[in-house]
């Protein structure tokens, strides 16, 4: 069952003058078709510019069309009536946590989304504790946010929106202002829920080492798709990433560059596991 799906997708952001008056146009997305499956992690790697996060926006209606159709789930996002039920499909997820997260108290801030949705009471808490234990930060729920740490503080944040019980969870680079240990926990959490929660998991990143388990990725530039695969065919093409100006994960880098000087190793080594086993192979 498609939970995403994109048809003809065009999107331009209209230029003014000091005077208000409109001149002209700047496309980011350009005739984009893709479909997104229900239970599917899908990463969409670009760089600055590429259009990804023009296209994360569409996805729970922040931004619409300017040609073509968003279905989320059966829902053309043009349509007004549409816009509550699919942002109840469709949760977002973005790259500042502090700008989601409102409430004093961790507990209270999840159970904002779930409140405004109408949910009784009782449930709501039910939905919090739930929400709170995916994300492994029931034994902060007392806590005040301001005193938690950049990654703690996008988990709580996950969290919100998955109290909103959506079936797609978008996250537009939810990493970008974390360090290190706060990208692996963020990661670590959004794998569990796709796992184990059977969440659609879309993510936004230009971390490559974030995306090298996802089931597909799919590659943007100057608005358009331009690669798509499973993450071993698309970092085996390292030379047609980095015309896109983007990167590989280090350990895919160091086993091309070592391809390069005659040792016949696999394309697309992913993990260090496998590269220390094909090295080790060659003895």
């Amino acid at each position: 069952m498609k939970i995403v799906k994109i048809a003809k997708l065009i999107h331009d952001y209209k230029k003014f003058n000091e005077e208000g008056n409109e001149i002209g146009a700047s496309r980011a997305i350009n005739q984009v078709d893709l479909d997104i499956e229900q239970g599917e992690f899908i990463a969409i790697l670009g760089h600055n510019g590429s259009g990804k996060s023009t296209m994360a926006k569409h996805l729970n209606g922040i931004l619409l069309p300017t040609e073509g159709t968003v279905w989320i789930g059966e829902k053309d996002t043009k349509d007004d009536n549409n816009l509550w039920d699919i942002r109840q499909t469709a949760g977002m997820v973005f790259q500042n946590p502090d700008n989601q997260i409102i409430g004093n108290i961790v507990e209270e801030d999840v159970a904002f989304g779930p409140e405004n949705l109408g949910v009784p009471t009782e449930d709501i808490w039910k939905r919090v504790e739930k929400s709170l234990e995916a994300v492994g930060m029931m034994a902060y729920r007392h806590h005040s946010p301001n005193k938690l740490s950049g990654g703690q503080k996008q988990r709580v944040a996950i969290a919100g929106v998955m109290a909103m019980k959506p079936q797609c969870i978008i996250l537009d680079e939810p990493t970008a202002m974390l360090d290190p240990n706060g990208r692996k926990e963020v990661i670590k959490t959004v794998r569990e829920l796709n796992k184990k929660e059977g969440i659609t998991v879309i993510l936004i990143t230009h971390y490559m080492e974030e995306v090298t388990d996802v089931d597909r990725i799919v590659v943007m530039d100057d608005g358009n798709i331009v690669m798509e695969g499973k993450p071993k065919e698309i970092f085996s093409q390292v030379e047609t990433l980095k015309k896109y100006r983007l990167d590989v994960p280090q350990v895919t880098e160091l086993a091309y560059q070592l391809k390069k000087e005659g040792m016949p190793l696999d394309d697309g080594i992913l993990t260090v596991e496998e590269l220390v086993n094909q090295l080790c192979q060659l003895n």
